[in-house]
Order: structure tokens, then sequence, then C-alpha cells
């Protein structure tokens, strides 16, 4: 482990430096919050109607966590400025304004690592799980999907900390939806700008972009169960943008990759119609159209290189009417 192998360094270090380094235990060089943006586990999706409303719950459980990169800056400790996130628990409301547009707006609890361990003891330490961000989308349906064939749309979203010193982020992304038959593909690219927040002494605030992406391959078992494989992930800082933090220039960059399995149930209110149809193999989208549902999705995610945990446990409650 990356901390053990600092406490073995430090008693090969001279004598003076030991007592530097004794001295600087507890205090440690905080990031400028320049942390990859991670999103939720979740696909953005074109469906939308005038009055729809659509309550969510998007949750995640990871463990078996990257190990924290911890580096001596002269008289202070310097971590890594990786997002890792033990529990992750967002609730939002969606609403269809027309075919083409619709809004999401929630917020979003979060057991994040310490951002600045009191000692380096605690380097892997976590806070407390807590109201961690409010945000707000909007998606617009280019070309409508309505059974087989092609969509398109474009979404924007803003996402604003409880913590004021910590950036907002902004993000820009398209999405891409096909079905054929019991099968279905959808992809959302998606770029995020941070901006405003405050750094620390001597930095400058690191307004970068990033890439993010969600993809789903999904096939339809029946009219209440459905498997997909996802992806979800982030490429860290395109190109040369922003200002990196002091930890940024010494650990570089902490991209993560995700993917995984998830199993949804949908269950139907209310349509006895719909269940006679399908029963009788003449049911139409219009059919399910008209009855409320709750779909609920759970799955395993495996993280895909250093800098991601190893299991993320997904699951999803949507209750749409």
């Amino acid at each position: 482990m990356l901390v053990s192998s600092f406490y073995r360094s430090i008693a090969r270090t001279k004598p003076l430096g030991k007592v530097l380094i004794a001295l600087c235990l507890g205090d440690a060089l905080s990031s400028a919050y320049a942390e990859p943006v991670i999103g939720q586990f979740e696909l953005k999706t074109l469906e939308s109607d005038a009055g729809s409303i659509e309550l969510q719950s998007q949750n995640a459980w990871s463990w078996d966590y990257p190990d924290r990169r911890v580096a001596v800056d002269g008289a202070e400790l310097l971590y890594d400025d990786n997002a890792v996130v033990r529990r992750r628990h967002a609730l939002e409301v969606e609403i269809g304004f027309t075919r083409a547009i619709k809004m999401r707006a929630g917020v979003e609890f979060e057991q994040e690592r310490l951002d600045d361990p009191p000692a380096i003891e605690h380097a892997n330490g976590f806070g407390e799980l807590e109201l961690a961000e409010v945000g707000v989308e909007l998606v617009g349906v280019v070309a409508p999907r309505r059974g087989d064939g092609t969509g398109f749309g474009v979404v924007v979203e803003l996402e604003h900390p409880v913590e004021n010193r910590e950036h907002d982020t902004l993000f820009l992304g398209a999405i891409f939806e096909f079905q054929s038959g019991r099968w279905f593909v959808a992809a959302v690219p998606m770029v995020a700008r941070a901006f405003g927040g405050s750094a620390d002494d001597g930095e400058r605030a690191d307004h970068k972009w990033d890439f993010a992406y969600a993809t789903q391959l999904a096939y339809t078992i029946s009219n209440d169960w459905a498997l997909a494989l996802e992806a979800y992930g982030t490429v860290e800082r395109l190109g040369d943008s922003g200002h990196p933090s002091e930890s940024a220039l010494r650990f570089g960059d902490s991209d993560q990759h995700r993917a995984g399995f998830v199993l949804y149930r949908t269950h139907r209110f209310g349509c006895a119609h719909c269940r006679r149809t399908a029963a009788l193999g003449t049911s139409s989208d219009d059919d399910f159209d008209e009855a409320a549902t709750l779909t609920i999705g759970f799955g395993w995610l495996a993280g895909l290189n250093r800098y991601t945990p190893d299991h993320t446990f997904k699951l999803s409650i949507e209750l749409d009417f």
C-alpha cells in the first residue's frame, strides 16, 4: 500500500528529515478540489411528454478502493486528487414540458473520502454521508424515437456543490438511442467544465475540461424484465485545460472507468388492458404509455483501472406517471 510504503520511507529518512516530517503529519497540502468529474451511473433518455413526471432515486455503493497516493512536498504532505465515494444517493424529479423538452432537478448525498486528512493514518478515511450538491438538467429531443429506430437529443446540466469552495460543473452532451426489436443501444458522451470555486493559497483555480460517458446495451427479456450491459467513465483533463494543482502535477490525472450488468424490473400500475393485450401479444407502445410504471434496476459494475474502486453496486428506482 502507498501509505505503508510512505511510512517505510520515513524510517529511512535522516534524523532532521524525520523531525520535519513528524511535525507535519497532521498538516497536509489540500487540493484545489480538481477531482475528476464522476457522474451518476444512469442513462439520460429521450422519453418526454407534456405533463409527464418521473421521480428518481439513483444510488451507488463502492468498495475495494484505490489506495491514496501520498508524497512529501517540502515540509508538508501531498495527497492525490482522485474522487473516491463510498456511498451516493440522488433524489430527483423530472418534468416533461413537451415531447421535445424536459427538465430535471435534484439533490445528491455523498460519503466522500476526506479531502484534507488530519493525519497520514487517515489518508484513506471517509467523512459522513451528507448533502453534497444540487443540480438542474435540461434535455432537448432533436429527433424523437418511438419504438424501433434512431433518436438523438442534447443535454445541458449544471451541478452546484453545497461547499462554496468547490467548483461548479457544467455538462454539455448528446444522447444517442437505437432500438431494433428487443435490442436497445444508447450512448451519452459529455464534456464537463469546472468553474467557480476557490483555490489554495498560491494556486490558481483549476477550471479544466473533462470528458464523461455513459453507454448501455440492453435486451428486453419480457414486458417486465430487461438485462443491460452498462459502462460509465471519465477521462480527466482534456488537453492542457485548466491549471493543475500541485497534487495533479505530482500524481497526474485520475481517469475512472466502470462496466457491468444491470437487471431491470418494470411494474405497471392500473392497466388491466395492458396486461390482457400483452398476454394476447397485441399490446402497443401507446397501451403501456397510459400506465404509471415503477422501474427498479440493480447490478454490479467492475472497476476497469487502478484509479477506480473495484466494485460498485448500483440501485435505481424510477416512478413514472
